[in-house]
Protein backbone atom coordinates (compact mmCIF):
# COMPACT_ATOMS: atom_id res chain seq x y z
CA UNK A 1 0.00 0.00 0.00
CA UNK A 2 1.33 3.69 -0.81
CA UNK A 3 3.39 4.88 2.29
CA UNK A 4 1.98 8.20 1.05
CA UNK A 5 -1.47 7.34 2.36
CA UNK A 6 -2.55 9.86 4.74
CA UNK A 7 -5.71 9.10 7.75
CA UNK A 8 -6.64 11.61 10.03
CA UNK A 9 -8.17 10.87 13.63
CA UNK A 10 -9.91 13.38 15.19
CA UNK A 11 -10.48 12.28 18.55
CA UNK A 12 -7.86 10.37 20.89
CA UNK A 13 -8.01 6.95 20.61
CA UNK A 14 -6.92 3.54 21.84
CA UNK A 15 -3.27 2.66 21.64
CA UNK A 16 -4.85 -0.79 19.18
CA UNK A 17 -6.87 1.88 16.86
CA UNK A 18 -3.52 3.33 16.11
CA UNK A 19 -1.39 0.39 15.84
CA UNK A 20 -4.05 -1.29 13.45
CA UNK A 21 -4.03 1.84 10.87
CA UNK A 22 -0.02 2.76 11.20
CA UNK A 23 1.12 0.01 8.87
CA UNK A 24 -1.79 1.08 6.19
CA UNK A 25 -1.21 4.79 6.19
CA UNK A 26 0.71 8.09 7.90
CA UNK A 27 -1.61 8.75 10.91
CA UNK A 28 -2.27 12.86 11.85
CA UNK A 29 -3.99 12.44 14.90
CA UNK A 30 -5.70 14.83 17.58
CA UNK A 31 -4.47 13.89 21.07
CA UNK A 32 -5.76 16.74 23.00
CA UNK A 33 -8.59 15.11 24.83
CA UNK A 34 -10.95 18.16 23.56
CA UNK A 35 -12.07 17.65 19.77
CA UNK A 36 -10.70 20.01 16.70
CA UNK A 37 -12.61 22.49 15.72
CA UNK A 38 -15.00 22.17 11.87
CA UNK A 39 -11.75 24.58 10.65
CA UNK A 40 -9.55 22.64 12.31
CA UNK A 41 -10.06 19.36 10.98
CA UNK A 42 -11.55 20.48 7.51
CA UNK A 43 -7.36 22.18 7.24
CA UNK A 44 -6.02 18.91 8.25
CA UNK A 45 -7.73 16.36 6.22
CA UNK A 46 -7.75 18.58 2.87
CA UNK A 47 -4.54 16.16 1.86
CA UNK A 48 -6.31 12.85 3.63
CA UNK A 49 -7.36 9.47 2.11
CA UNK A 50 -9.32 8.96 5.20
CA UNK A 51 -11.00 9.96 7.97
CA UNK A 52 -11.66 8.18 11.31
CA UNK A 53 -14.82 10.68 12.89
CA UNK A 54 -16.55 10.52 15.73
CA UNK A 55 -20.07 12.66 16.83
CA UNK A 56 -18.05 15.63 17.71
CA UNK A 57 -17.12 16.55 13.50
CA UNK A 58 -19.84 18.03 10.93
CA UNK A 59 -18.66 16.70 7.54
CA UNK A 60 -20.79 18.78 5.37
CA UNK A 61 -20.64 18.98 1.82
CA UNK A 62 -17.98 22.17 2.00
CA UNK A 63 -15.81 19.70 3.85
CA UNK A 64 -15.93 16.84 1.40
CA UNK A 65 -15.16 18.85 -1.67
CA UNK A 66 -11.87 20.97 -0.06
CA UNK A 67 -10.91 16.86 0.55
CA UNK A 68 -10.04 15.41 -3.15
CA UNK A 69 -8.03 12.72 -2.38
CA UNK A 70 -10.57 11.43 0.56
CA UNK A 71 -11.69 7.75 -0.12
CA UNK A 72 -13.31 6.98 3.29
CA UNK A 73 -15.20 8.53 6.21
CA UNK A 74 -14.86 5.89 8.85
CA UNK A 75 -17.30 6.95 11.59
CA UNK A 76 -17.15 5.64 15.13
CA UNK A 77 -20.45 6.06 15.27
CA UNK A 78 -24.15 4.33 15.00
CA UNK A 79 -25.82 7.39 14.23
CA UNK A 80 -24.71 9.77 11.30
CA UNK A 81 -26.49 12.26 11.36
CA UNK A 82 -23.09 14.91 11.54
CA UNK A 83 -22.22 13.03 7.90
CA UNK A 84 -23.89 14.34 4.52
CA UNK A 85 -23.70 10.58 2.98
CA UNK A 86 -25.20 12.43 0.18
CA UNK A 87 -22.41 14.57 -0.45
CA UNK A 88 -20.28 11.67 0.53
CA UNK A 89 -21.35 9.59 -2.48
CA UNK A 90 -20.96 12.01 -5.17
CA UNK A 91 -17.87 12.38 -4.56
CA UNK A 92 -17.12 8.61 -4.68
CA UNK A 93 -16.34 8.47 -0.73
CA UNK A 94 -17.33 5.67 1.36
CA UNK A 95 -18.88 6.09 4.63
CA UNK A 96 -19.25 3.59 7.32
CA UNK A 97 -20.55 3.23 10.77
CA UNK A 98 -20.79 0.80 13.55
CA UNK A 99 -24.05 -0.29 13.83
CA UNK A 100 -24.52 -2.94 16.48
CA UNK A 101 -21.75 -2.48 18.88
CA UNK A 102 -23.62 0.71 20.76
CA UNK A 103 -26.92 -0.86 21.26
CA UNK A 104 -26.52 -2.82 24.20
CA UNK A 105 -24.43 -0.02 26.59
CA UNK A 106 -27.18 2.40 25.18
CA UNK A 107 -29.84 -0.11 26.45
CA UNK A 108 -28.16 -0.53 29.78
CA UNK A 109 -27.83 3.37 30.36
CA UNK A 110 -30.94 3.71 29.14
CA UNK A 111 -32.37 1.55 32.33
CA UNK A 112 -29.94 3.35 35.12
CA UNK A 113 -31.56 6.68 33.32
CA UNK A 114 -34.84 5.36 34.44
CA UNK A 115 -33.90 3.94 37.80
CA UNK A 116 -31.80 7.29 38.61
CA UNK A 117 -34.87 9.87 37.58
CA UNK A 118 -37.69 7.36 38.92
CA UNK A 119 -36.23 7.04 42.62
CA UNK A 120 -34.33 10.20 43.08
CA UNK A 121 -31.11 8.93 43.48
CA UNK A 122 -29.73 12.01 42.40
CA UNK A 123 -31.37 14.03 45.00
CA UNK A 124 -30.60 11.75 47.71
CA UNK A 125 -26.97 11.34 47.16
CA UNK A 126 -26.76 15.33 46.77
CA UNK A 127 -28.58 15.61 50.21
CA UNK A 128 -26.27 13.45 51.92
CA UNK A 129 -23.59 15.42 50.54
CA UNK A 130 -24.62 18.98 51.58
CA UNK A 131 -26.66 17.86 54.80
CA UNK A 132 -25.25 14.27 56.17
CA UNK A 133 -27.02 11.47 57.30
CA UNK A 134 -28.70 10.15 60.52
CA UNK A 135 -31.03 7.65 59.48
CA UNK A 136 -34.41 7.18 57.42
CA UNK A 137 -36.95 10.12 57.06
CA UNK A 138 -40.37 9.96 54.91
CA UNK A 139 -39.26 11.23 51.84
CA UNK A 140 -37.82 11.06 48.21
CA UNK A 141 -40.85 8.90 47.44
CA UNK A 142 -40.20 8.28 43.84
CA UNK A 143 -41.39 5.97 40.77
CA UNK A 144 -40.51 2.14 40.35
CA UNK A 145 -40.49 0.10 37.29
CA UNK A 146 -42.60 -2.52 38.66
CA UNK A 147 -46.03 -2.16 37.77
CA UNK A 148 -45.27 0.73 35.74
CA UNK A 149 -45.95 1.29 32.26
CA UNK A 150 -43.27 2.22 29.83
CA UNK A 151 -43.22 3.77 26.45
CA UNK A 152 -40.78 3.08 23.88
CA UNK A 153 -40.59 5.37 20.67
CA UNK A 154 -38.82 3.35 18.50
CA UNK A 155 -38.57 0.11 18.44
CA UNK A 156 -34.95 -0.88 16.29
CA UNK A 157 -31.96 -2.35 17.76
CA UNK A 158 -31.52 -0.14 20.80
CA UNK A 159 -35.41 -0.03 21.36
CA UNK A 160 -35.53 -3.83 20.95
CA UNK A 161 -33.00 -4.41 23.82
CA UNK A 162 -34.58 -1.78 26.15
CA UNK A 163 -37.44 -3.96 26.27
CA UNK A 164 -35.61 -7.16 26.49
CA UNK A 165 -33.95 -5.74 29.91
CA UNK A 166 -37.16 -4.23 30.80
CA UNK A 167 -38.71 -7.65 30.92
CA UNK A 168 -37.22 -8.96 34.03
CA UNK A 169 -38.44 -5.65 35.92
CA UNK A 170 -41.98 -7.04 35.81
CA UNK A 171 -43.31 -3.66 33.71
CA UNK A 172 -46.32 -3.67 31.07
CA UNK A 173 -44.20 -2.49 27.85
CA UNK A 174 -45.48 -0.07 24.97
CA UNK A 175 -44.21 0.51 21.46
CA UNK A 176 -44.16 2.70 18.70
CA UNK A 177 -42.30 2.34 15.59
CA UNK A 178 -42.71 4.80 12.39
CA UNK A 179 -41.89 1.54 10.36
CA UNK A 180 -43.50 -1.75 10.06
CA UNK A 181 -42.25 -3.93 13.05
CA UNK A 182 -40.56 -7.20 12.09
CA UNK A 183 -41.67 -10.13 14.27
CA UNK A 184 -39.00 -10.68 16.82
CA UNK A 185 -38.89 -12.39 19.98
CA UNK A 186 -40.71 -9.90 22.20
CA UNK A 187 -43.63 -9.52 20.23
CA UNK A 188 -45.76 -11.47 23.25
CA UNK A 189 -44.22 -8.86 25.81
CA UNK A 190 -44.67 -5.81 23.70
CA UNK A 191 -47.68 -4.08 22.63
CA UNK A 192 -47.46 -1.91 19.66
CA UNK A 193 -49.41 1.30 19.97
CA UNK A 194 -50.41 4.84 18.16
CA UNK A 195 -47.77 7.68 19.81
CA UNK A 196 -50.70 9.63 21.00
CA UNK A 197 -52.00 6.41 22.89
CA UNK A 198 -48.57 5.40 23.73
CA UNK A 199 -47.89 9.15 25.63
CA UNK A 200 -51.41 9.00 27.51
CA UNK A 201 -50.65 5.75 29.07
CA UNK A 202 -46.97 5.66 29.96
CA UNK A 203 -45.55 6.26 33.25
CA UNK A 204 -41.61 6.76 31.45
CA UNK A 205 -41.74 7.55 27.90
CA UNK A 206 -38.20 6.31 26.56
CA UNK A 207 -36.52 7.10 23.39
CA UNK A 208 -34.86 5.26 20.93
CA UNK A 209 -34.89 6.80 17.58
CA UNK A 210 -32.45 7.73 15.25
CA UNK A 211 -32.29 11.95 14.52
CA UNK A 212 -33.89 12.70 11.00
CA UNK A 213 -35.84 15.09 9.70
CA UNK A 214 -39.36 13.51 10.80
CA UNK A 215 -38.04 12.81 14.03
CA UNK A 216 -36.53 16.21 15.23
CA UNK A 217 -38.44 17.48 18.03
CA UNK A 218 -40.93 14.18 18.15
CA UNK A 219 -41.65 15.37 21.25
CA UNK A 220 -42.50 19.02 21.55
CA UNK A 221 -45.32 21.20 23.25
CA UNK A 222 -47.88 19.10 21.01
CA UNK A 223 -46.71 15.61 22.35
CA UNK A 224 -46.01 16.67 25.90
CA UNK A 225 -49.88 17.81 26.09
CA UNK A 226 -50.46 14.31 25.41
CA UNK A 227 -48.28 12.73 28.24
CA UNK A 228 -49.52 11.46 31.40
CA UNK A 229 -49.14 14.22 34.15
CA UNK A 230 -46.36 13.36 36.22
CA UNK A 231 -44.74 11.16 33.69
CA UNK A 232 -41.11 10.58 32.95
CA UNK A 233 -38.93 11.49 29.96
CA UNK A 234 -36.15 9.28 29.23
CA UNK A 235 -33.71 10.44 25.88
CA UNK A 236 -30.48 8.03 25.42
CA UNK A 237 -30.95 8.49 21.50
CA UNK A 238 -30.30 11.97 20.12
CA UNK A 239 -30.74 15.15 21.83
CA UNK A 240 -32.49 16.80 19.17
CA UNK A 241 -35.94 14.13 18.92
CA UNK A 242 -36.63 16.56 22.29
CA UNK A 243 -37.44 20.54 22.25
CA UNK A 244 -35.50 21.12 25.24
CA UNK A 245 -37.54 24.34 25.95
CA UNK A 246 -40.71 22.61 25.72
CA UNK A 247 -39.88 20.15 28.02
CA UNK A 248 -38.64 22.95 30.23
CA UNK A 249 -41.38 24.51 30.42
CA UNK A 250 -43.82 21.29 30.70
CA UNK A 251 -41.29 20.26 34.12
CA UNK A 252 -42.45 24.23 35.42
CA UNK A 253 -46.00 23.59 35.15
CA UNK A 254 -45.20 20.39 36.75
CA UNK A 255 -46.71 18.62 33.85
CA UNK A 256 -44.10 16.49 33.22
CA UNK A 257 -42.51 14.87 36.24
CA UNK A 258 -38.82 15.03 35.26
CA UNK A 259 -36.20 14.68 32.67
CA UNK A 260 -33.59 11.93 32.39
CA UNK A 261 -31.03 12.23 29.11
CA UNK A 262 -27.53 11.26 28.08
CA UNK A 263 -27.57 13.47 24.88
CA UNK A 264 -28.60 17.51 23.96
CA UNK A 265 -29.45 19.42 21.27
CA UNK A 266 -26.82 21.34 21.37
CA UNK A 267 -24.77 18.66 19.95
CA UNK A 268 -26.57 17.71 17.25
CA UNK A 269 -24.46 19.44 13.95
CA UNK A 270 -26.53 18.48 11.46
CA UNK A 271 -28.82 21.73 12.87
CA UNK A 272 -28.11 24.62 11.82
CA UNK A 273 -30.33 26.47 14.38
CA UNK A 274 -29.46 24.12 16.91
CA UNK A 275 -29.05 26.06 20.34
CA UNK A 276 -25.55 26.89 21.72
CA UNK A 277 -25.77 25.59 25.30
CA UNK A 278 -28.69 23.13 27.24
CA UNK A 279 -31.73 25.24 28.58
CA UNK A 280 -30.62 26.28 32.28
CA UNK A 281 -34.05 25.15 33.70
CA UNK A 282 -32.55 21.70 33.22
CA UNK A 283 -29.73 22.13 34.86
CA UNK A 284 -30.83 24.51 37.69
CA UNK A 285 -30.05 23.17 41.32
CA UNK A 286 -33.13 21.28 42.50
CA UNK A 287 -34.42 20.41 38.91
CA UNK A 288 -36.28 16.79 38.67
CA UNK A 289 -33.43 16.03 35.92
CA UNK A 290 -30.62 13.22 35.25
CA UNK A 291 -28.10 14.38 33.07
CA UNK A 292 -25.45 12.30 31.95
CA UNK A 293 -22.45 13.56 29.21
CA UNK A 294 -23.11 11.34 26.44
CA UNK A 295 -21.66 8.38 27.77
CA UNK A 296 -24.12 5.87 26.23
CA UNK A 297 -21.21 3.77 24.56
CA UNK A 298 -18.79 4.82 27.48
CA UNK A 299 -18.05 1.48 28.23
CA UNK A 300 -13.84 0.56 27.64
CA UNK A 301 -13.61 -2.73 26.18
CA UNK A 302 -16.81 -1.13 24.05
CA UNK A 303 -15.41 2.16 22.61
CA UNK A 304 -11.88 -0.01 21.90
CA UNK A 305 -14.24 -2.32 19.59
CA UNK A 306 -16.14 0.67 18.37
CA UNK A 307 -13.27 2.07 17.15
CA UNK A 308 -11.21 -0.38 15.95
CA UNK A 309 -14.16 -1.91 13.34
CA UNK A 310 -14.24 1.93 12.16
CA UNK A 311 -10.61 1.39 11.49
CA UNK A 312 -10.92 -1.93 9.81
CA UNK A 313 -13.75 -0.47 7.33
CA UNK A 314 -10.94 2.10 6.51
CA UNK A 315 -7.68 -0.63 6.14
CA UNK A 316 -10.27 -2.04 3.87
CA UNK A 317 -11.36 0.95 1.78
CA UNK A 318 -7.83 2.00 1.17
CA UNK A 319 -7.11 -1.85 0.42
CA UNK A 320 -9.45 -0.95 -2.29
CA UNK A 321 -12.18 -3.49 -0.65
CA UNK A 322 -15.76 -2.73 -0.21
CA UNK A 323 -15.66 -1.77 3.19
CA UNK A 324 -17.80 -3.17 6.60
CA UNK A 325 -20.17 -1.13 8.00
CA UNK A 326 -20.77 0.67 4.40
CA UNK A 327 -23.71 2.69 4.07
CA UNK A 328 -23.81 4.34 0.86
CA UNK A 329 -23.00 3.24 -2.29
CA UNK A 330 -20.16 5.58 -4.54
CA UNK A 331 -19.06 5.13 -7.99
CA UNK A 332 -16.01 6.80 -8.34
CA UNK A 333 -13.71 8.10 -11.33
CA UNK A 334 -10.68 7.80 -9.38
CA UNK A 335 -9.88 3.78 -9.48
CA UNK A 336 -10.48 3.04 -6.25
CA UNK A 337 -14.00 2.48 -5.35
CA UNK A 338 -16.07 0.62 -7.82
CA UNK A 339 -19.60 0.13 -7.98
CA UNK A 340 -22.16 -2.13 -6.35
CA UNK A 341 -25.62 -3.32 -6.18
CA UNK A 342 -27.37 -1.32 -2.90
CA UNK A 343 -28.46 -4.93 -2.00
CA UNK A 344 -25.33 -5.30 0.05
CA UNK A 345 -24.87 -2.72 1.42
CA UNK A 346 -25.35 -2.50 5.36
CA UNK A 347 -27.56 -0.10 6.85
CA UNK A 348 -27.92 -0.70 10.52
CA UNK A 349 -31.17 0.00 12.51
Amino acid sequence: MPSDRKVIVTNRVFPETLSLLAPHARLEVNETGEPWSYEETRRGSADADAVLSFMTDKIDARFIDGCPNLHIIGAALKGYDNIDVEAAERAGVWVTIVPDLLTVPTAELAIGLMLALGRNVLKGDAGIRAQGFSGWRPSLYGTGLAGATVGLVGFGRVGQAIAARLAAFDCRILAFDMRESEPHELNGAVSFTGLPDLLGQADYVVLALPLKPETQHIIDHGTIACMKPGALLINPARGSLVDERAVADAIERRHLGGYATDVFECEDWAREDRPPAIDPRLTARGAPTVLTPHIGSAVTSVRREIELSAARSIVAALSDQIPPGAINNPKTTNGHAQPRSHENISHGA
